[in-house]
């Protein structure tokens, strides 16, 4: 499984990456308002860190407009992935930039027949959000679950990308679903690396190695 780190702050992007924990980058423009930097100069400095793919949303309604929005982005970076909204302007985008090898993200999925129709067209990464699933009384799960389904039974290449990630165990599921990416807000990232055993071992052992270093 890829890890994804969701989010624009350069500097939670850096330390994840010296981590080696980042296989790519998601973005919205919500991550980009909380930042508070310039939209081109952000992705920019993230695709100097980055080698792997970067999602830019798009904001156009039609797939006109959608389609010369992405002629824009992926001038920012080598490693540019063009997201675009689920609906049937989006879809028709993700055709047109598909027939001219640009890789897509379909956003704010949330049935198994919207990423079904993602898949036919050509979409490269599906993004079923279940923290929002779970939110409204759905569990996210089983969307993964179905997605994956779907795409087995039928040999889709689009790569499964479970967002809107709450907390450690929406990861953990997604793995064992089979979901391809999990893409983590940096502070969910960071709790991956703990547990309370842990954490009693190492105070454990510091506790020990001082006694010892003091006689």
């Amino acid at each position: 499984m890829q890890f994804f780190i969701d989010s624009a702050h350069v500097a939670d992007i850096q330390a994840a990456h010296d981590m080696g924990l980042v296989d790519g980058v998601t973005t919205n423009p919500t991550l980009i308002k909380k930042a508070g930097q310039d939209h081109k100069q952000t992705i920019q400095a993230i695709s100097a860190i980055v080698d792997g793919p970067i999602s830019v949303e798009t904001l156009g309604t039609t797939a006109d407009a959608i389609y010369k929005e992405a002629q824009e982005y992926v001038t920012w970076g080598t490693n540019i992935v063009i997201k675009v909204v689920m609906n049937a302007e989006g879809l028709k985008a993700v055709r047109l930039l598909a027939n001219d090898g640009i890789p897509t993200n379909v956003t704010l999925v949330f049935s198994p027949l919207q990423a079904l129709l993602a898949a036919k067209a050509n979409a490269t990464y599906v993004s079923p959000f279940l923290g929002r699933l779970d939110d409204v009384g759905y569990n996210g799960m089983e969307l993964i679950q179905h997605i994956r389904t779907i795409y087995t039974n039928y040999n889709y290449s689009t790569r499964i990308l479970a967002a809107s990630i709450r907390h450690p165990v929406h990861v953990l599921e997604a793995a064992r679903i089979g979901a391809d990416v999990a893409t983590v807000p940096a502070d969910i990232l960071k709790k991956l690396f703990h547990h309370p055993l842990t954490d009693a071992g190492i105070a454990t052992f510091m506790a020990d190695a001082k006694a010892w270093s003091s006689r």
